[in-house]
């Protein structure tokens, strides 16, 4: 039986440690874009690059150990910590004396906008199963995770932390009761320009609307429907006509520098469509193709050198696979 169709609930409360050599996992925790333009808190899509490294170590005693390997400056406090606090929830589930220590090796900058609390947590609960036997489903761990979430900005959602797990384009058709439904896709390449600026995503979520017309409802709700049947029918037409937001972007773009004008630029040089990556500032736009991708980067490149603004850039894939355990 797969992760998909595990209980959430494991059949026995017996939890019997790992042998000593398997007390420590490496893992590559990956970026995410949510969102995808017209799926607010509901479509997210998992990236190759950039990753987290993560090293979880199981403990026997029952607490939660915090490390910056690069000194980043993460809080230690569990609780406080987008790793430490699904990690805690996780922890109230199991029985026995059983901890963990983490240590975090940052390559996702917060405030990117491309998933950086995504990754620390559902890195953190994946490698934590894995040394547990695979204690808990992918769905457990999507609930856990979602601690880590409310954390970085206050609201537990799993657009970012589903992708992360399950990999690929997933749908979060339901919060309450949790409800993941992987989408199949093409073969697209994802570029990704990071303005080196911060958006916090409770500062991101402070500035939406609280109403919005009906009218701009339904026509968002036709873009969601068109951008998720395009992924399944690999209609690419489809896919760029649906990468259109009517109710989050208007607001939101106006905290990236240059956002219009590479929106408009990329797609002009082949670029399917794309848009605010999260809630930003990382800007993602999805090609048909490498060739296609690498020039959209390019124009990427020249808009921002001009403009005067620090960036980074990144042309990937969709990872099919999420959390990767890298070594026992």
């Amino acid at each position: 039986m797969n992760n998909h169709q595990k209980d959430a609930q494991p059949q026995s409360t017996k939890h019997n440690s790992p042998p000593l050599e398997d007390r420590c996992v490496q893992v590559l925790a990956p970026a995410t874009v949510a969102n995808l333009v017209c799926g607010f808190d509901v479509l997210g899509m998992c990236l190759h690059e950039p990753n987290d490294l993560m090293e979880i170590r199981l403990l026997e005693e029952k607490k939660i150990i915090i490390i910056s390997a690069d000194g980043y400056p993460l809080p230690l406090d569990p609780a406080q910590n987008t790793a430490g606090a699904p990690l805690v929830e996780m922890l109230n589930e199991l029985p026995g004396n059983t901890g963990f220590e983490v240590t975090i090796h940052k390559k996702i900058k917060p405030g990117s906008g491309i998933g950086s609390s995504a990754a620390s947590a559902a890195g953190a609960v994946v490698g934590a199963n894995h040394l547990l036997g695979d204690f808990f489903s992918k769905q457990d761990l999507v609930r856990f995770a979602m601690f880590g979430e409310k954390v970085a900005s206050g609201v537990k959602h799993a657009d970012n932390i589903a992708p992360c797990i399950y990999g690929g384009i997933t749908l979060i058709r339901s919060i309450y009761p949790l409800d993941i439904v992987p989408i199949s896709s093409p073969k697209l390449f994802v570029t990704i320009v990071h303005p080196q600026i911060e958006v916090r995503t409770s500062d991101a979520r402070q500035i939406l609307r609280k109403e919005v017309l009906l009218k701009d409802a339904i026509r968002q709700w036709g873009n969601i429907a068109g951008l998720v049947a395009g992924f399944m029918q690999n209609d690419l037409d489809l896919i760029g006509r649906s990468l259109e937001d009517v109710i989050i972007e208007p607001v939101r773009s106006i905290l990236i520098p240059g956002f219009d004008e590479v929106k408009l630029k990329c797609k002009e040089a082949g670029a399917l469509g794309g848009g605010i990556s999260g809630s930003g500032p990382s800007i993602f736009m999805l090609s048909k193709d490498e060739p296609t991708a690498i020039k959209v980067e390019s124009v990427m490149k020249e808009i921002y050198n001009r403009i005067g603004l620090a960036y980074h850039t990144y042309v990937t894939t969709i990872n099919q696979t999420g959390v990767t355990i890298i070594n026992n």
